[in-house]
């Protein structure tokens, strides 16, 4: 059996709308595991620079198996690749549970609104709202920002959009957006204190569920969960961290020195430098931190980063162990409610 709720293929123009169990905001699948207190799995599935879908579905296949929800970035570092909308209108046609990513960057208010319609019209059940990095980090620095909003004001014009039934400027919709609303956190970039605050105040916008930048410094996460308790906002909104195997020491400095929101600790670095197979060792060591970070208080789930590695997301998550979590929790409820129903 596969521990992972896979869903049917959708076509909007021919089937019902998708279900919203009561107490829920959307049809997502990856909010019905988090609300159901199992640990929820999503990865990364990052854009080929192609306009064949075959590129799409290859690079997506090792995730389909082991995640709730793909996430399809939105021009991450500032680089052009296929767009999120266009994977997630793809994948969604297919049957596969997505994470729309809005980067404020690149768009303003007038399109966001309207992308974030449209993703609801075909079924996308999660929209993931980031401020974005700037374009001078990207490889087109010339290209012009836009920046009308950051991502708290952008969670706070969605939970409107799907709370209230209105646009920002107040027209009422026909049909609100069924969302699952996320945003991300950097737990191990300074100023340590005010993390946990710009958590509070994400979640006071309206994020449900939060995924992390790369945790490679455990104690630093510890720490920053530590006030998030302190505060109570882990009652509040559903914390995944973010994890993602090392493919090298050289690797391993590069994200340190060159993307923004990464720590990457020496330690590290110098367990990857006397590996004698540095791949074997960051695959391994990302294994290690899912499983100290399944073991922390208020941490609901990971999301796992590959980049341009997505076939090791498979083989990562089954020997974690979460898989065999899940279809014990999976057997439990069955054997209790019979098996639960599917929704992306």
């Amino acid at each position: 059996m596969n521990p992972i709720q896979t869903p049917e293929p959708y076509d909007p123009l021919t089937d019902p709308p998708l279900p919203v169990p009561p107490g829920h905001k959307s049809a997502s699948i990856l909010e019905r595991v988090l609300r159901k207190g199992w640990f929820g799995i999503t990865a990364e599935l990052n854009p080929p620079d192609s306009s064949d879908p075959r590129d799409v579905f290859k690079a997506a296949e090792p995730l389909e198996s082991v995640a709730d929800a793909i996430n399809a970035t939105d021009a991450s570092g500032a680089n052009c690749h296929m767009s999120s909308m266009g994977i997630c209108s793809l994948m969604t046609r297919a049957g596969r549970s997505m994470v729309l990513q809005i980067s404020c960057r690149d768009r303003n208010r007038i399109a966001i609104q309207g992308d974030v319609l449209g993703a609801a019209a075909i079924g996308v059940g999660n929209v993931l709202c980031l401020t974005g990095d700037g374009v001078g980090v990207g490889d087109q620095p010339g290209a012009k920002s836009v920046f009308d909003f950051d991502s708290i004001s952008l969670l706070r014009t969605l939970k409107t959009m799907r709370d209230e039934g209105m646009f920002l400027s107040g027209r009422k919709l026909t049909t609100p957006p069924s969302i699952f609303l996320g945003a991300a956190e950097n737990p191990c970039i300074p100023p340590y204190e005010w993390r946990a605050q710009r958590l509070a105040k994400k979640v006071g916008a309206g994020a449900d569920f939060i995924q992390t930048n790369y945790i490679y410094d455990i104690e630093l996460f510890k720490r920053f969960m530590d006030r998030v308790r302190d505060q109570g906002t882990h009652e509040k909104v559903f914390i995944m961290a973010g994890v993602g195997p090392l493919a090298s020491a050289r690797a391993a400095r590069w994200m340190r020195d060159n993307v923004p929101g990464i720590h990457v600790p020496d330690a590290v670095i110098q367990r990857m430098e006397t590996a004698d197979k540095p791949g074997a060792e960051g695959k391994k060591l990302c294994i290690e931190l899912i499983q100290q970070i399944r073991e922390i208080e208020g941490v609901s789930g990971v999301h796992i980063m590959a980049y341009r590695r997505e076939h090791l997301v498979q083989e990562i998550i089954e020997e974690s162990g979460l898989l065999q979590e899940r279809l014990a929790a999976r057997e439990a409820e069955q054997a209790q409610d019979g098996i639960p129903g599917t929704g992306h």
